[in-house]
């Protein structure tokens, strides 16, 4: 009992002191909590030193590129657009969707595109004209260049297609293998977002580069369908529009998208097949071409030609008779 009277008495005598230090330890945390917060910007003379010295840092990165970066190419892209606005504007929709199906190829506008295409045609026609043209007649020499002109207006065109149509062939050919990944994914517990995302991270080709466009359209805003029909609308693939197409049909039919992801991808492998099939099939008519063309002729020389003789000095012998 004596013990217990000593413990409490201690513990009574230290009751005020604790409670004054709780009130003091609760009044500090209060002040910190609601103080001004210390301003951490740099003073005026400080923040404008520190543009100054940016803006030399800038200038003299651009000064150390190269005389052909800094000044040359400027001047070409300059006057490749004042170039191109001299082109007739009727097809300009036309080329616009040329360039984003083959992907913005060095990141060319219409316009600079019309531009190497006025730039060529000039290029081909003076050089034709100059070189070969003064020395023939007036009018064969117009004519020729008025050919040289044509080649120039109409091989850019050319190239564009192509490669616009070798791009829609790897997003094709890459599209069955992406869907196996994306289904990998889903199935591992990821989202769509993120097997996208995983996906374009995986390859470096047409297909990856547009799966981390969708995701970043995603990233800032842009709904999942809108986003898609973006994609369908870039590409312009029909195996592509019918895997988005059935996509946005199961979200809206409550379906499970990695069971839509597995048969989808099924599917594509099977179109796949059936592409190569169908070309392994052409092969032997288009080989028909080069065989009568090319190799039968050879063999023919090579296997009538030594009788040749014998059978002209026949000929004449028997004239002879």
């Amino acid at each position: 009992m004596e013990i217990s009277t000593i413990v409490t008495s201690g513990v009574a005598g230290w009751a005020p002191a604790l409670f004054a230090g709780l009130v003091v330890v609760a009044t500090f945390l209060i002040w910190q909590a609601f103080r001004p917060a210390r301003s951490t910007a740099l003073p005026m003379q400080d923040r404008l030193r520190g543009y100054l010295t940016r803006g030399d840092v800038i200038q003299q990165a651009e000064l150390a590129q190269p005389f052909v970066t800094r000044v040359v190419m400027p001047l070409l892209r300059r006057l490749v657009r004042a170039l191109g606005a001299l082109m007739p504007q009727r097809n300009l929709e036309k080329t616009a969707r040329q360039l984003v199906l083959a992907g913005e190829p060095g990141g060319m506008s219409v316009l600079d595109f019309l531009g190497v295409r006025l730039l060529l045609a000039t290029l081909f026609a003076s050089s034709y004209y100059f070189w070969l043209g003064s020395t023939l007649p007036f009018f064969i020499g117009a004519r020729n260049t008025l050919i040289a002109v044509s080649l120039g207006l109409f091989l850019p065109q050319l190239w564009l297609r192509r490669k616009a149509r070798h791009r829609q062939n790897q997003i094709l050919r890459a599209l069955p293998d992406a869907l196996d990944m994306l289904t990998i994914g889903v199935q591992a517990g990821l989202a769509f977002e993120s097997a996208l995302l995983r996906v374009g991270e995986q390859w470096q080709n047409a297909l990856s580069s547009e799966f981390r466009r969708v995701v970043a359209e995603m990233r800032l805003g842009t709904s999942r369908q809108e986003a898609l029909n973006r994609l369908v609308e870039r590409t312009d693939v029909e195996e592509l529009r019918t895997f988005v197409a059935v996509l946005q049909q199961s979200n809206q039919l409550g379906v499970s998208i990695s069971s839509v992801l597995q048969s989808q991808a099924e599917q594509m492998r099977i179109k796949r097949r059936q592409r190569a099939e169908e070309l392994a099939r052409k092969a032997g008519v288009k080989i028909v071409v080069v065989l009568v063309f090319f190799i039968f002729p050879a063999l023919f020389i090579v296997i009538m030609g030594p009788a040749v003789p014998g059978i002209l000095t026949l000929l004449d012998t028997m004239a002879g008779r």
